[in-house]
């Protein structure tokens, strides 16, 4: 086991005040109903790779990973817009999520999947140990849930980035 000081990192879609507040205030009820702790507003996000512990010595690398792949990413798939719309209780975790819908003439949350793809191959080929876990596009917004809501629909809410970030969480 290495002494070296570690930061807990992953790559996001961090959504500005006025979409996290748009999104906290559509899904109020239902975690509320849910019984479970909600997210802050604050800290509503996108995952798109989460990377666990990374030494402190590492974390440039993993900047020039980002910078990188936001380079070469598809000008056609920027900006990446998402419609919130719908949730899911996913039970053996036990959060309550909001899901992507796909809205005709919409960009496809396909980009968001290839863009979560592209950093998790990008980290794993450079040596980190992201989550390989097959990716869903959702917004974790309540943890500990102890029943799922009534109703898996929910006004929708309209998400868009130009740009994704790494974050400590």
């Amino acid at each position: 086991m290495s002494s070296e000081p570690a930061r807990r990192l992953f790559f996001a879609l961090w959504p500005d005040d006025l979409e996290r507040g748009a999104l906290a205030h559509a899904v109020r009820k239902a975690v509320r109903a849910s019984g479970g702790r909600p997210v802050p507003e604050a800290n509503l996000h996108l995952t798109l790779t989460f990377l666990g512990a990374v030494p402190e010595a590492r974390v440039p690398g993993l900047s020039a990973i980002g910078r990188r792949v936001a380079a070469a990413f598809p000008d056609v798939a920027i900006p990446l817009a998402l419609t919130l719309q719908g949730f899911a209780h996913w039970g053996q975790s036990q959060v309550l999520t909001v899901l992507v819908r796909e809205e005709p003439g919409a960009p496809p949350p396909g980009n968001v999947l290839l863009l979560a793809r592209t950093l998790a191959h990008e980290a794993a080929q450079a040596g980190f140990n992201p989550d390989l876990k097959p990716f869903r596009v959702h917004v974790t917004v309540a943890r500990k849930v102890a029943r799922a809501p009534r109703s898996s629909e929910m006004r929708k809410v309209q998400w868009s980035f130009d740009a994704f970030a790494l974050i400590e969480s």
